[in-house]
């Protein structure tokens, strides 16, 4: 009898039966490529589901898991603790030691799994406050430490008949996994996910991801973020190898090393990539610094379905031959498509990694909805840059009087964790999730997002201003690395900006101004002058009153672990207004 796609554990059974791989998940281990095959991958997770059970792990327990990076062990753990009826409870390693305590103690973890030594030592700060946890495991072997090997080889005594009893009585309705949003302000909030939702949200996202057990993909957005954990399962439902990144620093290489088909970015760091591309391309001088920027302007112009024309497509031909085929090389050299979510994506970035032969699919969602509400498409004419795609299948989707997008369906979380006064605040009575964004349809199906509700502010003069659709924009510049529009209750917007270092030092050797340091560039006033001449230049495209009129800049960059973002890269508003308040004062202080 064929496996259903029912629950989360379903899937690498699923696999087996359908695209039994060598290659299921691949991690490097001692400078090389380690395989686990997909009845391996089963074996490792059946071994935990026993390991748990002789801990007397029941239904219902939550178990922990942090990791600083993704690897085989996270799922076949996530695998392991499902079968037995529990729920475990994936943490972003970045966070703080209190948080940490927090999400443990609300969760009441009984077991957590910890990747390292980093974590590890995070976690032993504060474990005495945490009750509930009894035992911890490592997957790196620690001195002193507990390893997941003395789990999974001391549990003969458990008949795996009991594992498989476990799992019979799982529903796909059942509570798989408690995901705690990372937020802007507040404390996070556990967001209760089920087999169903994620399992829904896997199978009808399939269709807009087209890959098949031939391809290879790459993974390094934390698997602990829902978007990259629906991906994992789609991944498998499909046939499709999952290497691991060894870290963000080696990205590039693994990339070079593993060819993949696929892989899931955030925009931030698809801008990043382009950055560094612009840079080198700036660099090349004479007529291969010209052929680049040719090329380049070609891309920003790209429209689907060959819209501009025959004259157009001749030389996109020749600029992929030339120039973009070097971008696909830096890639892997195979890479079909690129899934892009969490963040706003520019515009200008799809439309040139289109032109590159690198389509960038960008998708809508949020934890709450498991998260892929729409998302673009290559088929059936399904790209439209500047939206987020045609709603999913199975997914219902309108516009609220206000703006506001409403989302409902089997996606749908089942709640918030012990906080039933949240939960009601965003799902109303007839079942809509009031997603807090601000958004419209485009072309009658393209759901396009325009900012998030709470970022609206209104100046002293009683204009509204949107935020994010400004930053997005002013973001196109070389020059500007991150900015933030502020100005709530003030006479003007105006923007804090961390600069694009690496860019602006390239510029500043081409004037011949000396620059040793970021504190240095940040003051230089031919550097300030040229980023205000950006703006102005952007302004142009607002309203009088949505105008940026003044800036500050900030000496580096804004990061998780400093806190100015979250671990899906979004501004933490707040904390940066805390953080740079001599700034924003210095920005409104009156004139003399």
């Amino acid at each position: 009898m064929a496996t259903e796609l029912k629950r989360l554990f379903d899937f690498p059974y699923y696999q087996l039966e359908q695209f039994p791989k060598a290659d299921a998940l691949c991690s490097k281990v001692d400078g090389k490529w380690k395989p686990y095959s997909t009845q391996e991958f089963i074996d490792h997770a059946n071994a935990v589901s026993r390991g748990l059970l002789k801990l007397g792990i029941n239904p219902g327990d939550k178990i922990g898991i942090i990791c600083t990076v993704n690897r085989p062990e996270w799922n076949m753990t996530d695998i392991g603790v499902l079968q037995t009826g529990a729920i475990d409870v994936p943490i972003y390693p970045t966070i703080s030691s209190e948080d940490y305590e927090y999400i443990l103690n609300h969760s009441e973890c009984k077991v957590c799994f910890v990747s390292d030594k980093v974590v590890l030592d995070k976690l032993n700060a504060i474990k005495d406050k945490v009750p509930t946890l009894k035992h911890i495991y490592t997957y790196d072997k620690i001195e002193g430490a507990t390893n997941w090997s003395e789990m999974l080889d001391s549990n003969n005594e458990i008949d795996q008949a009991e594992v498989e009893k476990r799992k019979d009585a799982v529903k796909t309705e059942d509570l798989a996994t408690l995901i705690y949003t990372s937020g802007t302000t507040g404390k996070p909030k556990g967001v209760m996910i089920s087999h169903k939702n994620i399992a829904s949200n896997s199978i009808a996202s399939t269709e807009r991801l087209p890959v098949n057990e031939y391809a290879k993909a790459l993974s390094f957005l934390p698997v602990c973020h829902v978007y990259e954990r629906m991906i994992h399962y789609l991944y498998m439902m499909n046939g499709v190898s999952i290497y691991f990144a060894e870290s963000m620093e080696t990205i590039g290489d693994n990339l070079r090393e593993t060819q993949p088909n696929v892989f899931t970015a955030v925009p931030r760091l698809l801008e990043k990539v382009y950055d560094k591309i612009v840079t080198k391309g700036a660099a090349a001088g004479g007529i291969k610094t010209k052929l680049f920027f040719w090329a380049l302007n070609l891309g920003l112009r790209y429209e689907v379905n060959g819209a501009n024309g025959a004259w157009y497509e001749f030389q996109l031909k020749i600029a992929r031959k030339l120039i973009f085929s070097k971008w696909k090389e830096a890639l892997g050299g195979k890479c079909e498509v690129i899934a892009s979510g969490s963040a706003a994506l520019q515009p200008r970035l799809a439309r040139v990694f289109h032109a590159a032969g690198l389509p960038v699919m960008e998708g809508y969602g949020l934890t709450e909805t498991s998260p892929v509400i729409s998302v673009n498409c290559s088929d059936n004419d399904g790209v439209r840059f500047g939206t987020v795609g045609r709603k999913l299948n199975g997914v219902e989707v309108k516009i609220a009087e206000d703006g506001e997008i409403c989302a409902k369906g089997d996606l749908l979380m089942m709640g918030y964790y012990k906080d039933e006064e949240k939960t009601k605040e965003v799902i109303d009575s007839e079942g809509w999730f009031h997603t807090g964004d601000i958004g419209c349809f485009v072309d009658g199906d393209f759901l396009k997002i325009t900012d998030r509700k709470k970022e609206i502010f209104k100046t002293s003069g009683g204009k509204y201003i949107a935020p994010q659709q400004m930053e997005n924009k002013y973001k196109e510049s070389r020059f500007i690395e991150q900015i933030m529009v502020i100005g709530e209750n003030k006479k003007h917007p105006a923007a804090l900006i961390v600069p694009a270092f690496a860019f602006v030092e390239e510029w500043c050797k081409l004037k011949n101004i000396l620059i040793t340091s970021n504190a240095e560039l940040i003051k230089n006033e031919k550097v300030i002058a040229r980023i205000n001449e950006e703006l102005e230049g952007f302004n142009s495209q607002f309203g009088k009153w949505e105008q940026v009129k003044k800036f500050e800049l900030i000496d580096h960059e804004w990061t998780v672990d400093t806190e100015e973002l979250t671990p899906t890269m979004k501004l933490k508003r707040k904390n940066i207004m805390d953080k740079y308040t001599h700034l924003v004062e210095k920005i409104y202080e009156p004139a003399m």
